[in-house]
């Protein structure tokens, strides 16, 4: 049996899927399975992955059901004990699982681990900058909202669970179309710490289709309902929340989305944002789209890392 199954979700990302499964393959640590699974893409996909001829790619196709499925289907088909995902247009380094493996094997009683993730935007790739403490060379053992205040220490491309949370905590939600990333971390985020590493090891490369730029897809993102009676308790998980919904409730005033802006405006604890985000939430549209569009320039040049959160 494999010591790490790889899932890889592919739709329509012909361009992409050739160097993403080749920065698996040349991984140092080569003890893994990759499980492929094609949610009903229409372009050239399936042609570039049957490329490969390798024991280690196990190919399954279906038809089009969203990301959230097409994952689930994976995890169903994973045979290791360790499980880790990677997008079909993201990329590894080559000591991604390496790095993963003897960070497992000296936190024998953690069951998340991750790593530091550089972006890509249209003009250039800037490194994450975490809300973390660094107290150790090799990896920090976090709380997860704590730690996510900046940038979320949890990517789907640079990340790694233990079998057992899926049973515990349950899969990714088929109901939420966008951001059910974020739903299934926070989930986790309230049972387990994560085993973050200091160690740049992915890249999120830039796809100008990708789903997570598209805004007709705002109305399908997450409320966060579900955890209403936890953030009552839990302090770190309402701020974590209210940042979320911060950049929601912009993003809904920016598609002119009024209702779905007001109801993540009333469920912010203003208190929890600084006064400049409590001064955008005020702007009009208009100085809203300038401001944002000149956050994106610096951006792209480096100065800022992250577009809008």
């Amino acid at each position: 049996m494999a010591f790490f199954s790889i899932i890889i979700p592919l739709y329509n990302k012909e361009s992409f899927i050739e160097n993403t499964i080749q920065s698996v393959l040349d991984q140092t640590f080569q003890d893994f399975e990759i499980i492929v699974v094609n949610d009903g893409s229409t372009d050239k996909s399936e042609e570039k992955l049957l490329q490969f001829k390798n024991s280690k790619i196990q190919y399954f196709s279906k038809k089009n059901e969203g990301v959230s499925a097409t994952r689930n289907y994976g995890i169903e088909k994973a045979n290791a004990n360790f499980i880790t995902f990677l997008d079909a247009d993201d990329y590894w380094y080559p000591t991604f699982l390496e790095t993963m493996f003897t960070n497992i094997s000296k936190a024998t009683d953690q069951k998340v681990f991750s790593g530091a993730i550089e972006f890509e935007t249209s003009k250039k790739t800037i490194p994450s900058e975490y809300s973390i403490l660094k107290t150790n060379e090799d990896f920090e053992i976090v709380d997860y909202f704590k730690a996510s205040i900046k940038e979320t220490v949890l990517c789907t491309s640079c990340a790694v669970f233990h079998k057992s949370i899926f049973t515990e905590i349950g899969n990714f939600d088929t109901k939420i179309k966008s951001g059910e990333d974020t739903d299934l971390w926070i989930r986790i985020g309230l049972v387990y710490p994560v085993v973050f590493s200091w160690k740049l090891l992915a890249r999120y490369v830039y796809d100008p289709k990708s789903l997570s730029k598209n805004n007709k897809w705002i109305t399908d993102k997450m409320n966060f309902s579900k955890f209403e009676e936890a953030e009552r308790t839990n302090s770190d998980l309402k701020k974590f929340l209210d940042l979320n919904r911060f950049s929601l409730a912009v993003k809904s005033k920016l598609a002119n989305e009024k209702t779905l802006f007001h109801a993540y405006y009333k469920a912010i604890d203003l208190k929890t944002l600084s006064w400049k985000k409590r001064f955008l939430l005020q702007l009009p549209t208009f100085i809203l789209r300038f401001l944002i569009s000149f956050k994106t320039f610096l951006a792209n040049i480096g100065i800022s890392s992250s577009v809008f959160k």
